[in-house]
């Protein structure tokens, strides 16, 4: 078991949900609660991650924010290294490739409060952000941690964008999926098999746990 590429996945999946969550919270109460023109197409866009392939992601986010990019320089001029093929890069690219996985599970929880619940909050005069901390958010809360854990689990085992805009540097940006990969190249079966065996075990409990909350979401199960 590789636990340095263990621990460095631990670490950017939770630093992913942490940064993640709240801009994703605010990104899906308004799609859920909004009715504007081209919402379907700001949808769109957020679940492109989905189907694009990972290099697809990987290549657009080594010219958006590569050394020769306004991104790049700036951040190279402030923080002294390039933001590819960094820790930080990984962070940047896990926020991006896990933004549906965030959204739609609070989007779909928010959408499923009724509007007079919403309605009633405000007669009580609840301030917008009470009604959002005290109604919206206990009642999306299955969906918020359906989110944190996808998020999580995904990050866990993401490979082509963490290889195209991390590298893979033992230590820094080699995380247990380029790990597994790096075993089975050097025929480590074994290695390669336990470490492969732990993320199916998250991947099989993340489904299990995102099922068990989304159950819960108001509206998710049908009245007789």
């Amino acid at each position: 078991m590789d636990w340095t590429a263990l621990g460095l996945s631990l670490r950017l999946g939770l630093v992913t949900v942490a940064l993640l969550l709240p801009l994703s919270f605010l990104l899906a109460r308004w799609l859920a609660f909004s009715r504007f023109r081209g919402r379907g197409l700001v949808e769109a866009l957020v679940a492109l991650p989905l189907i694009l392939p990972p290099t697809v992601v990987g290549f657009y986010l080594l010219v958006a924010v590569g050394r020769g990019s306004p991104v790049g320089v700036v951040f190279e001029a402030l923080f002294g290294q390039p933001l590819v093929f960094s820790f930080e890069g990984l962070v940047l690219a896990s926020l991006l490739v896990n933004l549906p996985f965030a959204v739609q599970p609070m989007q779909n929880a928010l959408s499923a409060i009724p509007q007079n619940v919403r309605d009633a909050a405000r007669c009580c005069g609840l301030s917008p952000l009470q009604a959002v901390r005290s109604v919206e958010l206990p009642l999306a809360l299955p969906g918020i941690a359906t989110a944190g854990v996808l998020t999580f689990a995904h990050t866990l085992g993401e490979f082509g964008v963490v290889l195209m805009v991390g590298g893979n540097i033992p230590g820094e940006t080699r995380t247990v999926a380029l790990a597994i990969y790096d075993r089975a190249q050097s025929l480590d079966a074994g290695a390669a098999g336990r470490m492969s065996l732990l993320l199916l075990a998250v991947s099989f409990i993340t489904i299990a746990v995102s099922y068990g909350l989304g159950s819960r979401v108001p509206g998710s199960r049908r009245r007789p």
